[in-house]
């Protein structure tokens, strides 16, 4: 799986990094011990100084050079992290495919548990389609309230506000809708998908568009309501592991807001 030049220093980088330890340095340079437990990251390659190393399931040719990377400062990593908003106010605008796709290939990039990734994404832009599943979340709302389960005090003004006005505060008349699935038997589904969607919420100021966790959707994806399921066309054996709304936002933020101080302990 693994080819060495003449290049190679012998230096060890590759084997001190590899996640699984399966690269062993000889006099010869790396060799692969145990090729079935490679996770296929890529970080032998990447890491290696001296281009000398090589992988057949991710070659070096489709790895980005990355000698001239701007590292942020702390100060603009910072007001960047914090300038983050979760935007529930969009303009009637749609967004570019190209834009959409845009996000979607920094999703796929997002960490994952032992680079397991293993998600797929349906994209919803139809205006009709992300009406139906905005009422389908407030039916599901209603049975929740009758059945008194938990939270359901918290569906009553949501759905007690579109039923008279037909306010949605379900999908915010977003534009776009991205959900994210993966296999019912991928133990990891919902926790790559937070690593996911988060890159998309980081990355999207960069396009210019806002995001926002569809947290009531998905709180309705996740009870398996099948109309849901339906309206999106899921293929058995596939689940809805988190959704997040995407416009172009309607407001300008002028400042950055404060949190709760920070509470640490140190050991």
């Amino acid at each position: 799986m693994i080819a060495v030049n003449q290049d190679c220093i012998k230096c060890g980088v590759c084997a001190e990094v590899c996640p699984v330890s399966i690269l062993d340095m000889g006099q010869d340079g790396p060799s692969l011990l145990h090729p079935k437990s490679c996770i296929q990251c890529g970080h032998c390659v990447a890491v290696c100084p001296q281009e000398a190393l090589d992988h057949e399931q991710f070659p070096r040719s489709q790895q980005v050079p990355l000698e001239r990377y701007p590292v942020l400062d702390p100060l603009t990593a910072a007001r960047f992290l914090r300038s983050r908003r979760s935007i529930r106010s969009y303009k009637n605008e749609a967004v570019p495919k190209e834009k959409l796709l845009e996000l979607l290939e920094i999703a796929r990039f997002a960490p994952s548990g032992g680079n397991s990734q293993g998600l797929s994404y349906i994209v919803v832009t139809e205006k009709e389609l992300l009406k139906k599943l905005t009422a389908a979340t407030v039916d599901w709302m209603e049975e929740e309230i009758r059945k008194g389960v938990a939270w359901s005090k918290a569906y009553e003004g949501v759905v007690r506000g579109y039923r008279k006005t037909g306010r949605d505060l379900i999908l915010r008349d977003a534009p776009g809708l991205i959900v994210a699935t993966a296999p019912k038997t991928f133990p990891l589904g919902h926790d790559n998908t937070r690593y996911s969607l988060a890159y998309v919420e980081l990355y999207a100021p960069a396009l210019g568009l806002g995001s926002c966790w569809a947290g009531y959707f998905e709180m309705c994806a996740s009870s398996g309501y099948p109309e849901v399921y339906r309206l999106l066309g899921l293929a058995e054996g596939i689940t809805v592991t988190g959704a997040v709304m995407v416009g172009f936002p309607k407001y300008q933020y002028h400042r950055l807001v404060d949190r709760n101080p920070l509470q640490v302990t140190w050991r």
